[in-house]
């Protein structure tokens, strides 16, 4: 099963379908995306990226979409459960054990979230964390990031982030997307 994973869109979808072409041809076993991952913001992003690519979509909304309790969706891989969640439920802003906690409690193995911004691939007391980044607004100095997760029938794991401008360059502007100032006033009504 190869999945492509993505978050926090943001309503801003022309590198998503750049990344999912190139990362087509980099499956690690060669065939196609089974399915989408959208990790949140936002829930019409990931309905548009469904009808626009054809394949299947597994999302779930985040803050931006104004959920403010546990949503979350759980995938059926080979040998393993993955927890999809965006993560800001789970408080994942300051620390996994919430999500830790949430995948276990599901029976997951696999935990992929947003909300950060920030792309993450470790593996923390028996879960493997995932966090794609954001391909629109990241916040660790790339021009964005995406993964793929890939998991094969003996129940194999291949995960890897991937940066826009290992792909596209870096001579596209940035978007600025505010200070501090910003930061605070957009996140702290969220929670």
């Amino acid at each position: 099963m190869n999945y492509y994973i993505i978050s926090d869109t943001h309503g801003h979808l022309e590198k998503a379908y750049k990344m999912f072409e190139q990362l087509s041809e980099m499956t690690p076993d060669g065939e196609p995306f089974d399915a989408v991952i959208h990790c949140g913001d936002y829930q019409r992003d990931a309905d548009s990226i469904e009808d626009y690519l054809g394949i299947p979509m597994i999302s779930v909304p985040g803050n931006c979409d104004g959920a403010r309790s546990r949503d979350f969706q759980i995938v059926f891989a080979p040998g393993h459960n993955i927890l999809v969640s965006h993560g800001h439920a789970e408080g994942i802003d300051y620390g996994s054990e919430r999500l830790a906690y949430l995948a276990r409690e599901q029976g997951c193995d696999i935990a992929c979230f947003g909300h950060t911004h920030v792309p993450v691939f470790r593996e923390e007391a028996g879960i493997i964390f995932l966090n794609p980044g954001s391909l629109t607004y990241p916040r660790d100095g790339s021009r964005g990031s995406c993964a793929i997760l890939h998991v094969d029938d003996a129940g194999g794991i291949f995960g890897k982030i991937y940066y826009y401008e290992d792909f596209f360059g870096s001579d596209e502007p940035k978007r600025n997307r505010g200070g501090y100032l910003r930061g605070l006033l957009n996140y702290s009504d969220r929670f």
